[in-house]
């Protein structure tokens, strides 16, 4: 039970990789709080976690990030471990970008996580973990991917910044990089059609080595890894969870 009596924030905990972590964090003994968009989602998840909360929030609005974490130290006082999980997808090559869909992606999967994090360490000391969740998207040259890349890669850059700048107060802080996981966001891609996310899904599998897609569970193993003592003197990783597709490209 790694996480015993641990209070645990997952945003973006209503689906996909975040339910999968939100569960098994509650499965080791974690208080889980968690956020998502969707109230139909976030009572679902709510149901399948004994003691867990959840919050409608999304992670663009700063404020709805100030007032979850409010909420949290009305209730519990304190952050053990933050899991930073909410993002969007989308592919569009160049010649379609737009800047509401570039605005769009960035304030969710950028802006929005880094002022989440900013809200949420204040309730963080000593002992805490802190895992947010990158893509190899933003290491690799995918057709399509421009607007997505840029603002997981600026994740990824900044993270490690604010690794360095936490460590010096023992809090820990690491990214987790999935590769093609089956999930619901899968099949959010705007202006997609489902003939579309079957090539998509197609061309993924022919690109990993292991030959499959990976499964949330999967991810969420290696988020536990990381903000668990098990991984006490690791900070400022990136884990890939990819089947070897980045670096055995």
């Amino acid at each position: 039970m790694r996480f015993q009596d641990k209070i645990v924030l997952v945003m973006g905990g209503n689906s996909g990789m975040g339910l999968a972590s939100a569960r098994a964090f509650a499965a080791e003994g974690a208080k889980v709080h968690l956020t998502g968009r969707n109230q139909q989602t976030i009572d679902d998840a709510v149901a399948q976690i004994p003691g867990a909360k959840g919050y409608s929030a999304d992670i663009a609005d700063i404020a709805a990030s100030e007032a979850v974490v409010s909420a949290i130290e009305a209730e519990d006082g304190r952050i053990d471990v933050l899991f930073i999980n909410a993002g969007v997808g989308g592919f569009a090559p160049l010649r379609d970008i737009t800047p509401d869909s570039w605005d769009l992606t960035h304030s969710i999967n950028l802006k929005g996580c880094v002022f989440a994090l900013q809200k949420a360490v204040r309730l963080m000391g000593k002992g805490g973990s802190i895992v947010v969740t990158g893509s190899i998207g933003a290491h690799a040259s995918l057709p399509g991917n421009g607007v997505y890349a840029a603002a997981k890669g600026g994740l990824y850059a900044v993270m490690k910044v604010f690794a360095g700048e936490l460590v010096s107060e023992g809090i820990r802080l690491n990214m987790v990089s999935p590769g093609p996981i089956d999930t619901p966001l899968l099949y959010r891609n705007p202006g997609m059609t489902d003939e579309a996310i079957a090539g998509l899904k197609e061309k993924m599998i022919a690109n990993v080595p292991m030959h499959r897609m990976g499964e949330s569970d999967e991810v969420a193993k290696a988020v536990l890894f990381l903000a668990s003592d098990d991984a006490s003197f690791i900070t400022a990783a990136n884990l890939y969870v990819d089947g070897g597709m980045l670096e055995l490209r």
